[in-house]
């Protein structure tokens, strides 16, 4: 919705800034960050290859503008809402907690669009909005599908069973379909079957006194991830140097920030893995999906590897530590390159050379040979 802290929450996210007001409607057109995943496995690795270069893998994020009741029917920005998220993959819902005055960066009162402050009922509008628009594309198709062979019978069916479904206002995502009904169901790019992350924006005070959400508030957010964040700390985060932010972290009793939080499970909503490289001129992180062999990760690294890929070394990389902090300690340096914990591995039997028909599995340092 308007006015809940989401542009906020992407300036912290993105540290670029977008327009910010108190006003309805404010962000007009998607504003686009790409933002690096947090991963402190890259600096261990780094530094045990004495990496010049740290390149972490990346999540893109999209800022829209607010969606208010009546979108579907073409209220404030409704239509164009609906427009941008239906070319997103998942979901990022930002979800006011914040009192009036307490989510402002700049103390401001900030008020809700509907003058009340209920985040179970801000979702329930939000769901509907988007139910109520996936129906529209429903009954278009159904209107589109003619004739009585068999394929269009059984796509008749399985639009009839989405609709049945919706109009009890359950989300697309949340009904069962056979393999061969999802064929037909991602070909609709319905709003409710994507994924959702909800971020749960609280006051500073909130955040201090460990806020989470009551069982009214989980029970409509039924299984799905969510983190809690404040605004105006994560501001504070993103203006700070790196020994700051750990000060301000650890005053609160917190080991990551919340939008660290949202950015690692915007990733694993997306059904991604990281797998790495390193070595002297760079560490670095790579995306896969989940059940990718490793073949297709490859080409993440260069289009010619999934081609032309004949075998590739792996290790842990928590194994690939071990291993060189184990040589460090029974020769001069203080730690191993990578190098050395390389062929110390291989030594050791912890190292594997696998073939094509190996997945690449979440953590996985690689050397691809072609």
């Amino acid at each position: 919705m308007p006015n809940v802290g989401k542009s906020t929450l992407f300036n912290a996210l993105t540290k670029k800034q977008v327009d910010i007001s108190n006003y309805a409607f404010t962000t007009i057109d998607p504003n686009v960050g790409v933002v690096g995943v947090p991963d402190e496995r890259l600096d261990k690795l780094a530094k045990m290859s004495n990496s010049e270069k740290i390149t972490p893998t990346a999540i893109e994020f999209i800022d829209i503008a607010g969606l208010i009741k009546g979108a579907a029917e073409g209220e404030g920005l409704g239509n164009k809402f609906l427009a941008n998220i239906r070319e997103v993959d998942a979901i990022a819902h930002v979800v006011r907690v914040f009192p009036a005055g307490g989510g402002s960066a700049h103390g401001g009162e900030i008020q809700h669009v509907h003058k009340n402050i209920d985040p179970v009922n801000d979702i329930e509008i939000i769901n509907l909005e988007l139910i109520m628009a996936d129906l529209q594309t429903i009954e278009r198709r159904l209107r589109e599908t003619k004739g009585n062979d068999p394929a269009k019978t059984f796509e008749k069916e399985v639009l009839n069973k989405l609709k049945e479904n919706l109009e009890k206002e359950i989300l697309a995502i949340n009904i069962l379909f056979t393999e061969k009904e999802q064929e037909i169901v991602r070909g609709l790019h319905l709003l409710t079957n994507k994924k959702v992350i909800y971020a749960f924006n609280v006051a500073e005070q909130q955040l201090k006194d460990n806020w989470q959400p009551n069982k009214e508030l989980l029970d409509v957010i039924k299984n799905n991830e969510f983190v809690v964040v404040s605004n105006t700390f994560e501001q504070l985060l993103s203006e700070s140097d790196p020994e700051e932010k750990k000060v301000y972290l650890e005053e609160l009793g917190l080991k990551y920030s919340g939008l660290d939080q949202l950015i690692k499970k915007g990733y694993k909503a997306l059904g991604l893995i990281t797998f790495l490289t390193t070595g002297p001129k760079e560490t670095r992180a790579w995306t896969a999906h989940e059940g990718d062999s490793i073949p297709r990760a490859s080409s993440a690294i260069h289009t010619d590897f999934e081609e032309k890929f004949i075998k590739a070394d792996v290790i842990n990389w928590q194994t690939l530590l071990d291993v060189a902090v184990h040589s460090a300690d029974s020769g001069s340096s203080s730690q191993a390159g990578s190098g050395q914990a390389w062929s110390k591995a291989k030594e050791l039997g912890k190292m594997r050379t696998v073939g094509k028909d190996y997945i690449i599995q979440e953590g996985d340092v690689v050397e691809i040979k072609i």
